[in-house]
């Protein structure tokens, strides 16, 4: 399979150079025909967990070697059972529980298999010097990067954060991070002038002598960072078919809490690959830009930011929404000009025709901090099943889009843990400023169990106390690669 870049299709790369590369080489994004696969994937849904991931892998990054072998030693001892992602019924709906990994957020299903896949494309490609990992992140992706990566030879990892923009346990994961080849460092923003300084380095190094150096990211830029995700979605319609509740070929819904597109564009990757998807519902917080998106076709950045009891989904700049757009439009000349646009008057509108193309697969809606608490308070009341803020604002959003004919699969991103004062709020208990104090008072309260990556964090000593304008994100990094 050759991929190529969203805004221009004679820029092409095998799957070994578009993981390498983590970005294409006019600032576009990797991107394949998954349609055009001819994928089986009747078959893959008879397999375990591991064999059914290693061939939907194959199927999307065909010039990797020994896939199975790869995706067996990515994820052995990280994951409690080999099912990674268990599908969980919650009154009329299910959850699919994606953070029972080493860093209690779905992020750590792709990122256990990233840097496994960044060495073998290394190696694949002759790579000399090391792969220097950049990623921004809005609190989950960083720590999930970093534990991947850490201490891996040939690459080192550098993670950039909101300062300010994220859970103080989160901001722990990260402050605590041990590895020889990590650096951690926030920045005086929010997570969009994060990201975009990332691009920016991107585009400053393209022609630069990194002393055989190269960079790629770890972010769902990376296709290598986003094909694994496409997995728990067969996951969760393999296992609905075998609790029978439904029949093989009958469609069923997801509502993804989204942020960077990248969660539920590997969803549009499963449909597109043969399952039956039905509708894909978009969540957001009050950093609804992509509900105003998917409901008028315009996607306009100019807008107030907001801080959120979900801050995995404070973005204002969806950047995995461009490969979406070259899916649906197939013409990537459209997309260079909707990305400029965007670039340099801060809003695109997309055609009639591109709009009623989404909207024939896509659903949205929004949830404000409010809103987002009611469902915690509610679904602990009378379910006794406890949810972070994020997996609030889906479950809210999908209770608008559930339909009697299709199962309603909410992806649940992330352990109530991580947001401890978010969710004893929602609870109707008084909160303090030590949210490890909370943890504890939130395990006392449900008798539910602190996830042992989050207990041992309290008292590990700092080791990453760097913070940045953005504007210095570019020396940075280049005081490290050329030390």
């Amino acid at each position: 399979m050759i991929y190529h870049s969203t805004r221009n299709e004679q820029l092409t790369a095998s799957s070994t150079h578009a993981v390498l590369q983590g970005i294409a080489p006019d600032g576009g994004l990797y991107i394949c025909d998954p349609a055009a696969l001819h994928f089986d994937w009747r078959a893959a849904l008879e397999k375990d967990t591991l064999s059914m991931a290693a061939d939907i892998l194959h199927a999307l990054l065909p010039d990797f070697e020994n896939m199975e072998q790869l995706v067996r030693d990515s994820y052995a001892g990280k994951f409690p059972t080999s099912d990674l992602t268990p599908l969980t019924p919650v009154a009329d709906k299910y959850v699919l529980e994606l953070y029972h990994g080493p860093t209690s957020a779905f992020k750590d299903v792709a990122l256990s298999v990233l840097p496994r896949l960044i060495v073998a494309a290394a190696k694949a490609e002759g790579m000399k010097g090391d792969v220097v990992i950049l990623t921004a992140t809005s609190g989950d992706t960083g720590k999930a990067a970093m534990e991947g990566f850490h201490d891996v030879p040939g690459t080192r990892i550098t993670v950039f954060y909101p300062y300010g923009g994220v859970s103080a346990v989160q901001q722990a994961q990260m402050a605590t991070q041990e590895g020889n080849n990590v650096r951690v460092c926030a920045v005086r923003g929010n997570f969009d002038d994060a990201q975009t300084g990332v691009k920016n380095i991107f585009a400053a190094c393209k022609d630069r002598d990194l002393h055989g150096a190269m960079l790629s990211s770890a972010n769902s830029i990376n296709i290598g960072r986003l094909a694994p995700q496409v997995v728990y979605y067969f996951r969760a319609y393999g296992d609905l078919v075998k609790a029978g509740r439904i029949r093989m070929g009958d469609v069923v819904d997801y509502t993804v809490p989204t942020g960077n597109f990248g969660d539920i564009l590997a969803g549009y990757f499963a449909k597109e690959m043969g399952l039956p998807v039905g509708r894909l519902i978009c969540a957001s917080n009050a950093n609804d830009v992509l509900t105003e998106f998917l409901t008028t076709g315009r996607y306009d950045k100019r807008r107030p930011f907001y801080k959120t009891t979900s801050p995995s989904m404070d973005i204002l700049v969806s950047s995995n929404l461009e490969r979406l757009l070259y899916l649906v439009s197939g013409d990537a000349g459209y997309v260079a000009q909707l990305m400029a646009q965007l670039n340099e008057q801060g809003w695109y509108q997309v055609s009639g025709d591109i709009l009623a193309r989404l909207q024939a697969v896509f659903g949205c809606g929004c949830c404000n901090d409010a809103g987002a608490a009611e469902v915690i308070g509610r679904l602990w009341r009378e379910q006794k099943y406890l949810c972070d803020p994020h997996t609030a604002v889906a479950w809210s959003v999908a209770e608008s889009h559930t339909r009697r004919e299709a199962p309603m699969v909410v992806l649940s991103t992330a352990s109530p843990y991580k947001f401890p004062a978010a969710v004893l709020g929602a609870l109707g208990e008084k909160t303090g400023s030590d949210e490890f104090a909370m943890m504890e008072q939130l395990h006392a309260l449900t008798g539910t169990d602190i996830p042992a990556n989050l207990r041992g964090l309290e008292g590990r000593p700092v080791r990453h106390r760097d913070v940045i304008e953005t504007g210095d994100m570019l020396n940075y990094v280049l005081s490290d690669v050329l030390k």
